[in-house]
């Protein structure tokens, strides 16, 4: 069974107190992936990007001080469309900071493919997709490109280039593996 890892798609990344065009661009896209593998019986993850009241206190808060993804707010949820497109009970997994350490208690060590899609490519995307490289170095992971959305354009090129030069192989419009480096 294949696993879909979609990553912080949540109202303050997409449209809230950190979004952008680009992450509003990609959302039908999340949402066409997440709907095909739900037909195929496959798996859906959620990461939810969570932070507390505190957050301006925090180490991140200080560098990023944005405040976003605060737990309860409309910020922090997934929107509906998205949420809906992967059934009810669907694992969401709170995280509160980039990447989730925890990845061995839901994924298992087999051959399974692994895609890792959402917001954004260049902190939170990377941070797990490379996590989970680094747990299940014999797996295959994969990054689709055209759901996926950076702070800026060429964070999200360079991340992706990141990904790939650490061997996590990267989809150029949703089709083609993106080789160049």
């Amino acid at each position: 069974m294949k696993t879909l890892i979609v990553v912080d798609m949540q109202t303050d990344f997409i449209d809230g107190a950190l979004g952008s065009k680009e992450a509003e661009k990609i959302v039908s896209n999340v949402v066409k992936k997440i709907k095909s593998y739900v037909k195929k019986g496959d798996r859906v993850i959620f990461t939810q990007d969570t932070h507390k009241k505190n957050y301006m206190n925090t180490r991140e808060g200080k560098y990023l001080p944005v405040p976003h993804c605060i737990k309860g707010s409309d910020g922090w949820l997934i929107p509906d469309k998205i949420r809906k497109a992967a059934p009810e009970d669907a694992l969401v997994i709170e995280k509160p900071s980039f990447g989730y350490t925890g990845w061995k208690k839901y994924l298992k060590d087999d051959s399974d493919p692994i895609e890792v899609i959402g917001l954004c490519t260049d902190i939170c995307v990377v941070s797990n997709a490379l996590t989970i490289k680094n747990l299940f170095p014999e797996r295959d992971i994969v990054v689709d490109s055209a759901c996926c959305a950076g702070v800026s354009p060429a964070s999200h090129d360079a991340a992706l280039v990141t990904m790939k030069c650490c061997q996590i192989d990267i989809l150029h419009e949703g089709k083609e593996p993106w080789r160049e480096v």
